[in-house]
């Protein structure tokens, strides 16, 4: 199941929606506008790693992106 980020255009508000039917209307939840841009969505990869959140904690802020390639990105 998909969710999508979106950004209202009336109130500037921030939410995100699980989308289970392209075609239902998504609204705001604040101002209930249904004008919105939708976000790119960051996601979150599986990894098989041994490491802890700890390590993957410090690892992210040395500047690896994903703490030790588990994303795919290395």
């Amino acid at each position: 199941m998909p969710i999508y980020e979106y950004v209202c255009h009336d109130c500037n508000e921030r939410y995100e929606r699980i989308v289970l039917n392209q075609s239902a209307p998504v609204t705001c939840p604040k101002c209930a506008s249904a004008k919105h841009t939708t976000q790119l969505s960051v996601f979150a990869a599986h990894s098989n790693s041994a490491k802890s959140s700890a390590g993957s904690s410090a690892s992210l802020r040395g500047g690896d992106c994903c703490g030790g390639g588990g994303c795919g990105c290395h």
